[in-house]
């Protein structure tokens, strides 16, 4: 849910694609699929989402530093 509210609001003009909301949403939305994929051994699906943590993390570290 986190990650479809993300692209929701992001979709409406109610958030920027750079804020930290965003970023943050994605994380934990993420890590929440890690979590259920891992469980369920969807081991691609685990690796994907890997890889979207990793992107999140990266743009809330580039937000800080130009904060």
């Amino acid at each position: 849910m986190l990650i479809l509210g993300a692209y929701g609001l992001l979709s409406f003009g109610k958030i920027e694609a750079r804020s930290n909301v965003y970023q943050w949403m994605n994380l934990v939305g993420a890590v929440g699929f890690i979590i259920n994929c891992a469980w369920n051994a969807a081991w691609p699906s685990v690796a994907l989402n890997v890889v979207w943590v990793g992107i999140a993390i990266y743009a809330l570290h580039r937000n800080r530093k130009t904060a």
